[in-house]
């Protein structure tokens, strides 16, 4: 629905998530007989939950967990972990600053150049541990170090940025043309962020697995306060998963995964996510608070050390339990922070949905947001 702005503007009414609701069917299930399970090219987990490339969340040590757990952590390459080659004291720094040193002591940690060889090393180390292994670059450091990362033996590569697009005009550098990139690689490919039906249509065409929807939407993003950018979460989720649908017809049935990254930080997210279309959900801040968290209590992503523009912060989260309590219970909070996949079993169990293929056609309506604030 388009809404007038002013005489000379108007604009697509959006949604958040905390604005849609779901609606329970006339058939209801035991939620032990739910499948929360989905798969990406040849690999299969048992939680539909990506956790994000951030120092503050993933560590080897915590992606190995996280991958016992049944889930899939991401590493960042282009953070602390490859730059020293023991970032331990200074994470504890990190989680010992005040609010106004913070932002310029990370920009000054992370100024320390990326080491080719401990990008191997934390690859190893997370395959040591007998888990599907993930790792992350930005498109600017893509082209650089990809061959160092495939070398390695990471199973899935995902390209992210706060926004990427498959036609990225520079007249300064020459730009990574994805669609010959990812064609070449023989590792599937995530990639994104995007927002929209026709650049999601174009990141799928480029042979990627699945796409990374959301712009600015993490608890530490100060995104839309620093650019003005920002995409309801609900909306975009829903207009790329019609981009999908679109190109399965096109591709003659080439399925890319919808991956919602960004707006999700408990439970009842999680499932009004997958109900809009995501085959699967990237979080970090649940998974920030938990005891095995690198960050300590505290969590922030790379926007939050950019040399010229930070456009994130470090936020306090707090700790609420073990990595396996966030995931899989038990609970002791009504709060949707603890339990995310029993949580998520229940909503699909009273809505009648059996797996998350099924429960994407879930009836949704809009509502006012109830949800507290974070």
């Amino acid at each position: 629905m388009t809404v007038e702005i002013g005489r000379g503007k108007s604009g697509r009414r959006a949604y958040h998530l905390d604005e849609i609701a779901i609606v329970p069917s006339r058939r209801t299930r035991d939620p032990e007989e739910v499948s929360t399970a989905w798969q990406i090219d040849a690999y299969r987990f048992e939680v539909p939950l990506v956790v994000s490339p951030m120092d503050s969340v993933v560590s080897p040590a915590t992606a190995a967990a996280i991958g016992q757990l049944g889930g899939l952590a991401v590493l960042d390459l282009e953070g602390l972990w490859t730059r020293y080659p023991d970032p331990e004291p200074l994470l504890a720094e990190v989680a010992e600053l005040d609010e106004e040193a913070a932002t310029r002591r990370l920009q000054e940690i992370y100024s320390e150049p990326i080491k080719e060889d401990l990008i191997g090393r934390r690859i190893e180390e997370i395959r040591a541990a007998g888990v599907t292994t993930a790792a992350r670059l930005s498109p600017q450091r893509t082209v650089r170090y990809y061959k160092t990362v495939v070398d390695a033996g990471v199973d899935i590569f995902v390209i992210r940025g706060t926004t990427v697009s498959a036609e990225h005009v520079s007249g300064q550098a020459e730009p990574l043309n994805l669609k010959q990139f990812i064609y070449e690689l023989d590792v599937p490919v995530i990639v994104g962020g995007c927002a929209t039906y026709t650049a999601a249509l174009h990141l799928m065409r480029t042979g990627a697995a699945g796409v990374l929807v959301g712009f600015g939407g993490g608890s530490g993003h100060t995104t839309a306060a620093v650019l003005g950018v920002a995409v309801p979460m609900a909306t975009a989720i829903a207009d790329v998963a019609a981009a999908r649908r679109e190109y399965l017809d096109e591709s003659g049935g080439r399925y890319v995964h919808v991956i919602a990254d960004g707006g999700v930080t408990r439970s009842g997210d999680l499932a009004k996510a997958l109900a809009c279309g995501a085959d699967a959900v990237m979080a970090g801040s649940p998974f920030a608070r938990a005891e095995q968290a690198p960050g300590r209590g505290y969590h922030w992503g790379s926007e939050a050390h950019h040399p010229d523009l930070p456009r994130g912060a470090r936020v306090q989260v707090g700790t609420i339990g073990t990595l396996e309590q966030i995931l899989h219970g038990p609970s002791t909070v009504a709060d949707g922070m603890l339990n995310l996949v029993g949580a998520l079993r229940r909503t699909m169990a009273t809505s009648g949905y059996s797996d998350l293929k099924e429960f994407q056609r879930v009836e949704v309506v809009v509502t006012s947001s109830t949800q507290p604030k974070r």
